[in-house]
Parts: C-alpha cells; structure tokens; sequence
C-alpha cells in the first residue's frame, strides 16, 4: 500500500531493482491482479509474502452480517495460503451503528477467533490482530493497544493468534515497550511495522501515515525492543498517505528504502 499507484508487476520490478526481499499484499490489489496469477509472479521472482492484509471486522451484532464476515476472513486465510505466508494481519473492527458497547465488540472478535483459529492452523496461517490508533476505535478497530490485542490473542495458542506491532498506532504508548516484551515471550509478534507520525493529520486521518524520518517516532528504539523481545521476522513498512501515492511509485520506493537504513538499521 506504500507504493499502491503501482501495478503487481511494477511493484515486483522495482522490489528486484533495490534488492527488497519481500513485500507485504494487500487483498484488494491482489484480487485485481488475480490471486493465482500473484502467487506465481511473487514466486517467480523470488521475493517472499510478508503478510496478507487484511482479515477481521468481527464487531457486527447481526447474525448475518457475522456470518457474512467469517466467510471472507476465511477466504481471506485461503488466499494466504495460497499466496506463501504465514500471516494474516487482522484490523479488527469498530462499534456497530448504534452501539455504544465496547466491551461486547471486543467480546465479539473474541468469538470470531475461536472460529477462525482453528481454520487458520489448518491452512498454515497465524493470525495478527492490530491494535489501531484510538482514534479508530468508534469505526475502525475497537482494539486500540497492544495490552487488548494481548488479552484477546492469549485466549488462544500462539500458533493460532498473536499481535501486529505498528509504531504508528502504538508509539504514544508508554505501557507498549512492556508489552511488546509480553508478546515476545509468548511467542506472539507475528508482525513488525513502521510508519511515522506526522501532523497536522490530513481530513478523515486514515491515509496520514508519514515517511519514516518525517515525523515524531523513534523507529530505531521500537526496532529494539522487538529485537529484545526476540522478534527476527520481517520488518514491513505500510504508508497510507496521498502525497506519497501521488508520486512516482518507483522514486516513493528508493526513498522509502533509503529512509530505512537510514533511520532504521
């Protein structure tokens, strides 16, 4: 999504040109593409599938809406497997229209998980529940710190269900460092991502996630603490922003990849 003005193949090109090893999906683009048709171009390349963005919005109180919503994280789950990765990223849903119940939306994912899990292991797949920014609880995800995310995910066993980190969500957070060391030692950072934070944020905030350097987020110092809590997977940068998406994809790449190594590694 960094880089979403570009095509699958484009985007493969230019990960080959500056020596990405792997790429985060999203299913919308890769739907567009075709599933099968990514899995082969991804895999002909040599690159690996980080993760599969996204799966979850499990808060709806219907019983048809619900159901409606298990089917698609269960295709959701298919399509990373079918894609190579092990990761499903799960954005977990908001409050229902009306409803003023966070704890009975939070209950709810819990019980879409209970379903979810078990389909997932079979498949290969782990779920990552992400903790998004508070600002996002009444529409986006009622999960707004990893200490939820936590709660929810060690319900269940770690192979099944365990947490994305994202410094844009989680920076301001004082409790997060232990928490990510919480995680750690159960085994359940299956994600690690970075995006700054920049201000003012743009209308609707969604697509405000600034250019690592540009903001006010110390990514050197998140990288240590999944470092110190034995993370070793892949580190994925995920930019929602116009700006960016109203560059060239491929120079929005090189930089992105240079601001890495320089304020990163």
């Amino acid at each position: 999504m960094t880089v979403k003005q570009l095509s699958m193949p484009e985007l493969v090109d230019a990960c080959l040109e500056l020596g990405v090893p792997g790429v985060g999906l999203w299913r919308e683009p890769v739907r567009t593409y075709g599933l099968e048709a990514t899995a082969k171009l991804i895999r002909d390349a040599g690159l690996t599938v980080t993760t599969l963005c996204r799966g979850g919005f499990f808060t709806a109180i219907d019983p048809a809406e619900r159901t409606k919503a298990l089917d698609d994280n269960r295709r959701a789950v298919e399509e990373a497997a079918t894609l190579g990765t092990e990761v499903l990223v799960l954005v977990s849903g908001g409050l229902p229209a009306g409803s003023k119940d966070l704890h009975g939306a939070r209950e709810r994912i819990a019980d879409a998980l209970a379903e979810l899990g078990p389909y997932a292991e079979q498949h290969g797949v782990r779920l990552a529940i992400e903790p998004l920014h508070p600002m996002y609880a009444s529409d986006r995800c009622v999960v707004s710190t990893l200490t939820q995310a936590l709660d929810l995910a060690e319900r269940f066993p770690a192979h099944q269900v365990g947490v994305t980190v994202d410094t844009y969500h989680i920076w301001w957070d004082d409790r997060a460092p232990a928490q990510i060391a919480r995680a750690g030692a159960g085994g359940r950072i299956h994600t690690f991502q970075l995006a700054d934070w920049t201000t003012p944020l743009p209308e609707g905030v969604l697509n405000g996630r600034g250019q690592i350097g540009d903001g006010a987020i110390d990514m050197r110092e998140w990288k240590a603490y999944v470092e110190a809590a034995g993370y070793t997977g892949a580190i994925e940068v995920e930019l929602f922003n116009d700006g960016l998406w109203a560059r060239d994809g491929r120079e929005v790449l090189a930089e992105t990849a240079e601001r890495f190594v320089q304020h990163v590694l």
